[in-house]
């Protein structure tokens, strides 16, 4: 058995900003399921969206996230992590992340600007933000000795009181699995928290890492953990479309600095769909694609930025350049087909602003946690600004919370389980959820097709959950078994939305209500909705 003051589940921005805070005083074990750096806050492109300009405020930077959150932002939430913006970004430089500087802006640093934003708030490093951030605190841990990295292992459950037959609802921990030695350690902890990230693997096309398969957050709900707006599950607008790449996101810096959406024959569109055009917020850019594509019968749309300076592109954007340009696209002289693709999940399980959850000694930060940030659709670059604050206060609370002792914890029982006879069944099983999550549960729904979906997901959950009784666990089963509860979450939430606000846009119920509510599922009540 390990054990730890605190563990973290998860690598990304979150995790290692909560590792770094703790790790003086703490003995921190990080888990994640492949190494440290493989996860999306490595792959964010654009920035770090925060009030650094005296041009611009966080009155405005506030009332730009509540206008794209279409009304469901919680304010306060929204204010806090605002306020906190510059500290968090102090703390990066002085770590030594090397954003992109311009010693002709009065800040020293180059600020783009992205959809939805009214200022040029963006601090990026070029058009790889997120491994320019990571790499850095990626060094930091591995260099301090009170952080002990537990790479290639996957959490497979947390470890309840509950479970344990102790009174109260309180975390001790995770089961996981060693994927190198094939065996399951007991890991034990005085806290416990989730860094996992979202769940964009539960649709066929995302640009999201192989690694978001929602474990976190479906581990948070078996623990007793609300979660909320699980419907609100953001398209990123412009996805590379080509056959030789994999979900390669081209970042919406690309759309601030000028680029333009095309059809084929050249004409652009955005500007019949809103005012604000290219710098509209993801959810209206992404639903007129979708509406461009189905009506013209196209496989993807073009960006075009080629009217710019070939200098400035390849400055600005030089990773994009270069993985195009392997690609036979030179973007400097024609434009980028694209498609909308998942990219952030909006909602997860209820936290406050110390990253708390619903189990004593359970936090949830970043992706895999809903604070009430980003209401209905994320505000471009506050997703790596929400983990850095609510990162650090988690470490705050954990910091100032008074000691515990571990109970007494079992190892993990497979001693009634074999080895599976047809593994066959999981990649079946995986490919027809995330098809009937893309088919069903995509930009545009109606109560018929999420009604589909959750029939089909409910067979899903009952087969994979006689073979999870059954059968050794697998990196692949655990990871199926996190995504089909994820997806009976998505499907309940919207199903239980009657009207479109955001990214949820229901063909049955095209306006939006007056009043803005958030849909929160509880595990201990949890109706089945019924379309009317």
């Amino acid at each position: 058995m390990l054990k730890f003051d605190v563990l973290i589940i998860g690598s990304g921005l979150a995790g290692m900003t909560l590792a770094l805070h703790l790790a003086e005083s703490r003995k921190v074990g990080l888990i994640t399921k492949r190494d440290l750096l493989e996860g999306s806050s490595t792959y964010a492109q654009g920035g770090i969206a925060a009030v650094l300009d005296t041009e611009d405020s966080v009155e405005e930077h506030i009332r730009d996230t509540l206008i794209a959150g279409a009304g469901l932002c919680n304010e306060a939430s929204t204010r806090f992590i605002v306020e906190h913006s510059k500290e968090a970004i102090d703390w990066l430089i002085a770590l030594g992340v090397p954003f992109t500087k311009d010693e002709t802006h009065r800040t020293g640093y180059h600020l783009t600007r992205e959809g939805g934003h009214s200022h040029r708030r963006i601090i990026h490093a070029a058009d790889a933000t997120g491994a320019a951030v990571t790499s850095t605190l990626g060094q930091k841990i591995k260099a301090h000795p009170n952080i002990t990295e537990l790479e290639d292992h996957i959490a497979i459950d947390l470890i309840t009181s509950r479970k344990l037959g102790l009174p109260g609802k309180r975390a001790y921990g995770v089961y996981a699995l060693d994927k190198l030695a094939d065996q399951i350690v007991t890991i034990a902890a005085k806290h416990t928290i989730l860094a996992s990230g979202g769940a964009g693997k539960v649709y066929l096309y995302t640009t999201n890492p192989d690694t978001a398969t929602g474990d976190g957050i479906a581990m948070g709900w078996r623990a007793g953990c609300r979660v909320a707006n699980m419907e609100f599950m953001q398209f990123h607008p412009t996805c590379l479309y080509h056959p030789h790449s994999k979900s390669f996101l081209i970042t919406e810096a690309v759309r601030g600095e000028g680029g333009i959406l095309k059809l084929p024959d050249g004409t652009r569109f955005m500007p019949e769909h809103d005012p604000r055009a290219e710098l509209a917020p993801r959810d209206v850019v992404a639903r007129a694609i979708d509406f461009e594509m189905k009506k013209h019968g196209l496989d993807c749309v073009y960006l075009d930025i080629s009217y710019k300076p070939a200098h400035f592109i390849r400055e600005h954007f030089p990773n994009i350049y270069a993985h195009c340009l392997e690609l036979g696209i030179d973007i400097t002289q024609q434009p980028i087909p694209v498609v909308p693709a998942v990219h952030f999940t909006c909602g997860g399980l209820v936290t406050d602003l110390s990253g708390h959850t619903d189990v004593d000694a359970l936090y949830a930060v970043g992706e895999v946690a809903c604070t009430g940030l980003h209401g209905a659709n994320r505000l471009a670059s506050n997703s790596l600004l929400e983990c850095l604050v609510i990162g650090k206060a988690a470490a705050e609370d954990i910091l100032a919370a008074p000691e515990i002792k571990l109970p007494k914890i079992p190892d993990w029982d497979d001693s009634q389980v074999t080895d599976p006879d047809e593994e066959v069944v999981i990649s079946h099983n995986w490919d027809e959820l995330r098809r009937a999550m893309w088919d069903y549960v995509g930009i545009v729904r109606t109560n018929k097709r999420l009604m589909r979906a959750q029939n089909r997901i409910r067979l899903l959950a009952e087969e994979i959950n006689e073979y999870y009784r059954h059968f050794h666990v697998s990196n692949d089963l655990i990871e199926l078994r996190n995504l089909v509860q994820t997806s009976e979450l998505i499907v309940r939430s919207a199903l239980l939305r009657k009207e479109s606000r955001g990214l949820h846009y229901s063909r049955d119920y095209p306006e939006k209500l007056e009043l803005a509510q958030e849909t929160i599922l509880t595990p201990e009540d949890t109706p089945v909705a019924k379309p009317d």
